[in-house]
């Protein structure tokens, strides 16, 4: 028996001294509001190269921050990941995440794109800009988005909801700038000039001003660039639409992430801050950019052909967590200015 167990010890270490192989380590359990195959590629990868297993849950935002509410300390989740900044706020601010301070995420992720107490960090950015039909709009005639306003874009603007949470997001950025009366000014502007009553998402407004019923459009980038890459009548309502990066003269362009953080009850809470840590490195940093043509957060990184297609741009340098602190007053604002 002591020599089987000898062989079986001498086994094991030499199975661990493979290359791609390593012993478990434990595991890490993620809710995930982006959809699996954004992040289980990446998810995979970190399993590869530190042996710790990682079990996902996906589920829409709203769903995974109210799960997280109701088990309370008995959550088996480690790791929150969520789209848009607004919701991480939202996160922090009903008590299910906890702070984290780590080195390797503070000198990758810019201070701009992450909680300045810890609680989240992005992980990917995404810009929304001004898209516009090529033939029908000249770029110089577009400056900013509170050109956006005017009445010579009467009847030329498709965008979608004001129960997106990007749009709520872009109009925080504006309370920012300006001040809630200046915002809600702008958002009644804005829904005047709408071709049509929003519908759909941010894809459904770049088809409807490539199908000639609109010629503006405010959308994520990363939908254009997905767009870029889909079918043969995306690709061809792509190729309809340039981009135009506003505000360029003063704040820059709204920009938004995608982020996680650890959740106040972690029972893993080491290997999550290691996941979280991987996902701000390069490797994970380029396949967000060349799979789901998002902009990597950690400077230096380099973007999707596509991305670079589009242009360089100045960002908004705003601490994204004041997009989240400015939410609610937003979304009155803009049910005040009919913005459905």
């Amino acid at each position: 028996m002591r020599t089987h167990r000898i062989i079986t010890t001498v086994l094991l270490m030499s199975l661990a001294l493979l290359p791609g192989i390593l012993p478990a380590q434990g595991e890490v359990n993620v809710y995930s509001a982006r959809q699996e195959a954004l992040i289980k590629p990446l998810t995979d990868r970190f399993t590869e190269e530190t042996g710790i297993r990682v079990n996902i849950v996906s589920a829409r935002a709203d769903a995974l921050l109210q799960r997280l509410r109701s088990e309370g300390r008995n959550t088996p989740a480690d790791v929150l990941v969520t789209v848009d900044a607004g919701n991480l706020h939202n996160a922090r601010e009903a008590g299910v995440l906890q702070p984290v301070r780590s080195g390797i995420l503070e000198a990758a992720i810019p201070a701009s794109y992450r909680d300045p107490d810890g609680y989240w960090y992005g992980l990917s950015m995404r810009a929304r800009p001004i898209l516009y039909v090529k033939g029908k709009v000249d770029p110089q005639q577009l400056s900013t988005y509170e050109d956006l306003a005017d009445p010579k874009w009467r009847a030329r603007i498709c965008v979608r909801s004001s129960s997106n949470v990007y749009n709520q997001s872009m109009t925080a950025s504006m309370i920012i700038a300006h001040g809630e009366e200046a915002a809600e000014a702008w958002a009644r502007g804005l829904t005047a000039n709408l071709a049509r009553p929003p519908q759909g998402g941010d894809r459904d407004q770049i088809r409807a001003a490539a199908a000639g019923q609109c010629d503006i459009v405010i959308a994520n980038t990363y939908y254009l660039g997905q767009m870029h890459e889909g079918d043969e009548s995306d690709r061809r309502a792509a190729e309809a639409i340039g981009v135009f990066w506003p505000n360029q003269d003063d704040r820059g362009v709204h920009v938004n992430i995608s982020g996680a953080g650890v959740t106040a009850h972690a029972r893993n809470r080491d290997n999550a801050v290691r996941l979280l840590e991987f996902m701000a490195g390069d490797e994970a940093q380029q396949w967000y950019a060349r799979a789901n043509q998002e902009y990597p957060v950690k400077p230096g990184v380099r973007w999707s052909d596509t991305l670079a297609g589009f242009g360089e741009f100045e960002a908004d340098g705003v601490n994204l967590g004041l997009l989240g602190a400015h939410n609610a007053a937003a979304v009155r604002l803009m049910d005040r200015a009919g913005w459905r």
